[in-house]
């Protein structure tokens, strides 16, 4: 059964868990999301202690815009939907991964991954002779 804001006692975030957040100055954590079964980078957005509460009691991947000041769970205007399978926090307490099966495009702009569109020039290392490939 899901977690409601209505639950008694699962009204904030466990301290325990909001003990190992390092926040940003706007009380912010970058939440990098991965499609759990393929490793894929679908994209990368933002969580207060509510939005993460609310993720990992909501099964659903619930992030803060930063651009409209409100919570926004992914999927339900769109129909994209982000079902959580699994969630990480990295050493330093700065970064969660959080591991979705998605439904559609991650990405607003249609795209599978917010990473498809702008593939950077680079040069590419080899790890075999350390030098760039060539």
């Amino acid at each position: 059964m899901p977690v409601t804001e209505s639950s008694p006692g699962l009204t904030e975030l466990d301290p325990a868990i909001a003990a190992l957040l390092k926040r940003d100055e706007h009380g912010l954590v970058a939440a990098v999301v991965q499609q759990h079964d393929t490793g894929e980078v679908l994209m990368l957005g933002w969580m207060d202690d509510e939005a993460l509460r609310r993720t990992l009691a909501d099964g659903r991947v619930t992030f803060w815009s930063r651009s409209r000041r409100a919570y926004w769970r992914k999927g339900d205007t769109s129909g994209h939907v982000q079902w959580v399978k699994g969630i990480r926090l990295d050493c330093d307490g700065d970064a969660l991964l959080v591991q979705v099966d998605q439904v559609g495009a991650a990405c607003h702009t249609g795209d599978r991954t917010c990473f498809d569109a702008r593939v950077l020039p680079v040069v590419v290392g080899d790890r075999t002779t350390g030098s760039p490939d060539a």
